[in-house]
């Protein structure tokens, strides 16, 4: 008689599963909860102290770990193994169904402690997937329920799970058990932030949806942390799937506007960010946002942190946008955004602090990591370095744009008011960049004040500012030859700050 050996924290199908087994003569063995599970049906389980005749101990977190449980799974089809294994009164195994603690889910909680992570720990349970996959030669090894009937098809047919199904469940429950200690193994690194960049790293991604890649030849799909998240920790409420650019959009957007304490509205297009500004509402702001570049505004996308309601619907007019990332939307905006605008991706985001500790970036045969700019680190200075110093309106602007400026692709030049931009640019050179964002601007740019996210090298990008009308600079300093650019600033009276931190975004 065939036996199969239970052990399932996830109990879909199981019923139905032993049932089946049991009606073509299978012998049922089983662990504490999932016994139980199968006896409210009335089948015939064993349990697997009567197999060890050894009670689950501490608790029940030691169960399965026995030499005969092992010895039944791990036992070859050869006659050396099956005469030891009947000097010992043990029958072999020739199935193992398991699946493992929800770990993952668990940490994936908002509020979770340490101690309830720890608990979820499987032990046994990775441990006899590892056996039965090392045996698959004889035995089958069940990790996920979706694969039950596939195997009884196979066994009610009267037939025999060949070898190369044996072999890839096996190799789905080594993925299993490798996700599962990588999941640990990034828990454990994670609890300690001090280690930001540790000498080896483990990472484990999800994939939660098929989107549409940048181009029509390539593949594309969005992995999270979880397996249930959502995009970008969001959930989506309307609209299209997301594609590979809306997503890395969103991502800039958001970022952006999740650190204004004001109501606040930034606009972005493939990887740039094209404007952004305050308000006493989002509505109000979306405007000013729009006119830093009305051009690229059209077909990009929106991130507000404030809710989405109807005057902001109301405020968008006819501008074609791709997606909307806010942290709530009103029933009545929804409805009319998913009735006009059916192609509009609705993202809603719980505002909140973000947890992420590292960047990543992809590179041939590696991966690029550094921790996060979250802003200004605790060394930087807010020092005037003109002889003329900001006014307060100048100094509202430079540090608007200052708070700006670290969301746009290096090089970076911001020009702005107290409240929205008025021209963004960015390019391979700081000059190429600060032509862009005058062309822009346009006339706005008299009276703006300028931001960029390094230090001027020469003097003439002070000097292209100023006659343009720039009246105010903010900028990290350090160069060679920052007397040399100071003194350009003030032959202009112009008024120069320097921060002594930089915010360079590739």
């Amino acid at each position: 008689m065939p036996r199969a050996f239970f052990s399932v924290y996830d109990k879909t199908g199981l019923v139905r599963f032993a049932e089946s087994l049991a009606k073509l003569g299978w012998q049922l063995v089983a662990v504490q909860d999932t016994a139980r599970a199968l006896r409210e049906t009335d089948l015939h389980v064993m349990d697997a102290a009567t197999l060890t005749d050894t009670p689950a101990i501490l608790g029940g977190r030691v169960t399965t770990l026995h030499p005969l449980v092992y010895a039944g799974i791990l036992a070859r089809d050869t006659a050396e193994d099956i005469a030891e294994l009947k000097g010992y009164r043990v029958a072999p195994i020739d199935l193992v169904v398991c699946n493992l603690l929800p770990f993952r889910e668990t940490i994936g909680r908002p509020g979770v402690t340490a101690d309830e992570a720890m608990e979820q720990i499987d032990v046994g349970g990775v441990a006899l997937l590892r056996a039965a996959a090392r045996n698959f030669e004889r035995v089958i090894t069940l990790c996920d329920p979706s694969d039950y009937r596939r195997i009884l098809s196979i066994l009610r047919a009267g037939g025999v799970v060949d070898l190369e199904t044996r072999r890839q469940l096996a190799a789905k429950a080594f993925a299993v058990t490798r996700d599962y200690d990588t999941a640990i193994h990034a828990y454990l690194l994670g609890m300690d932030d001090t280690e930001a960049l540790p000498d080896a790293f483990s990472l484990v991604l999800w994939r939660i949806a098929h989107i549409q890649a940048a181009n029509p030849h390539q593949a594309a799909a969005l992995y999270a942390h979880v397996p249930d998240a959502g995009p970008l920790g969001g959930k989506t409420l309307a609209g299209p799937e997301l594609t590979f650019t809306v997503a890395q959009d969103l991502d800039i957007g958001w970022s952006a506007v999740r650190n204004f304490e004001e109501p606040t509205v930034a606009i972005v297009r493939h990887g740039y960010l094209t404007g952004m500004a305050t308000g006493e509402t989002v509505s109000e702001a979306l405007p000013r946002a729009v006119a830093s570049d009305p051009t690229s505004a059209t077909g990009g996308v929106i991130a507000i942190n404030r809710t989405c309601d109807q005057a902001f619907v109301w405020s968008m007019g006819d501008l074609f946008i791709q997606a909307i990332a806010a942290p709530e939307f009103a029933p009545i905006a929804r409805e009319d955004l998913i009735i006009r605008r059916r192609r509009c991706h609705l993202l809603r985001i719980e505002s909140g602090p973000d947890a992420a500790l590292r960047q990543m970036y992809s590179v041939r045969s590696g991966v690029l990591m550094q921790t996060p700019d979250v802003g200004d680190p605790p060394q930087a200075e807010w020092r005037p370095a003109t002889q003329r110093k900001p006014t307060r309106p100048e100094e509202a602007a430079l540090r608007f744009a200052w708070q700006v400026v670290r969301h746009v692709r290096s090089n970076a030049i911001v020009l702005a008011t107290a409240n929205a931009t008025v021209g963004i640019g960015s390019a391979p050179n700081r000059l190429d960049a600060l032509r862009l964002a005058l062309y822009r601007a346009g006339d706005r740019a008299r009276g703006a004040v300028l931001a960029t996210d390094n230090f001027f090298e020469f003097p003439d990008g002070v000097e292209m500012a100023g006659e343009a009308g720039v009246t105010a600079v903010v900028q990290p300093g350090g160069a060679l030859r920052d007397a040399a650019i100071i003194e350009a600033a003030d032959r202009r009276k112009m008024a120069m700050i320097m921060t002594r931190a930089r915010h360079i975004r590739s």
